[in-house]
Parts: structure tokens; C-alpha cells; sequence
């Protein structure tokens, strides 16, 4: 799973989250820093709004909330979310001396992000992805 901070990186650099099924995601409260939660329509459903997104908990699965503004959120994208939204920018993973290596293109130029987890790889190239599409 992606880490928590790089996970901050990414939100606070404007990574937009839609909530779908099988997403996870921390509650921004200290009560619940260590929960990670899925989107599931059966506990946990996105509820559109034009006022923003609400993430209702339905029944009795989470005996304290009944929903949670996505303002109150940290998504943790999956490595398979990442590597789609690096898009065509993508061109390789690898494992390198205990860590993987992301490689895409940005800007013409080809860069290459190495972390322990495939996940954070991922997460480093769509951080850089982001913050140029930003500028």
C-alpha cells in the first residue's frame, strides 16, 4: 500500500479523488489514524452532491459515523491506480537491488523513481507528473 505521507504529497499537490469501489482511505482524525477504509456500495458509498462528495457508512459497519466529507480524507491509491494515472507517461517497472524502479517520460525527458514499494514508486512518478501539470 502507497505510505501515508506520500499519500499527503500527492493530495496536497492536487491529485483529485473520485471515490469508487475497492478505494481506501484514512479519516483525518486522530481517534482513527490508524484505520484504512474501503469504498464499498454494501458499507462504504460515495454520495455526489453538487455542495461535494460524501462518503456515507451504511448499517451498522462503523458504529460511530454515519458519513465523512472527502475533505476529511486521505485517499491511498493502489498500485494499479497509480500506474494508470501516470497514462501514457508510463513506459517500465523493474525490481533493482531490493526496490523497484518506475521509469517514464516527462517533458521529452525519461526519469526514473525508486522506492521499496512498487506502490511508492508509482507514487513518486505521479507526485512529479502532477506537480509539472500544476506549474
Amino acid at each position: 500500500m502507497i505510505s501515508t505521507d506520500l499519500a499527503t504529497r500527492l493530495r496536497d499537490a492536487g491529485l483529485i479523488w473520485k471515490p469508487a469501489d475497492g478505494d481506501r482511505f484514512h479519516i483525518d482524525a486522530p481517534e482513527l489514524a490508524a484505520e484504512v477504509f474501503t469504498v464499498s456500495t454494501l458499507t462504504i458509498e460515495a454520495h455526489h452532491f453538487s455542495t461535494g462528495t460524501v462518503l456515507g457508512f451504511n448499517g451498522t459497519t462503523e458504529w460511530a459515523l454515519d458519513s465523512v466529507d472527502i475533505e476529511d480524507t486521505l485517499w491511498l491509491p493502489r498500485e494499479d491506480q497509480l500506474r494508470s494515472l501516470l497514462g501514457s507517461t508510463f513506459r517500465s517497472l523493474r525490481h533493482d537491488d531490493g526496490g523497484y524502479v518506475v521509469e517514464v517520460v516527462l517533458l521529452d525527458q525519461p526519469r526514473t523513481f525508486t522506492a521499496a514499494e512498487a506502490a511508492d514508486a508509482y507514487g513518486e512518478a505521479l507526485l512529479a507528473l502532477v506537480e509539472l501539470s500544476g506549474d
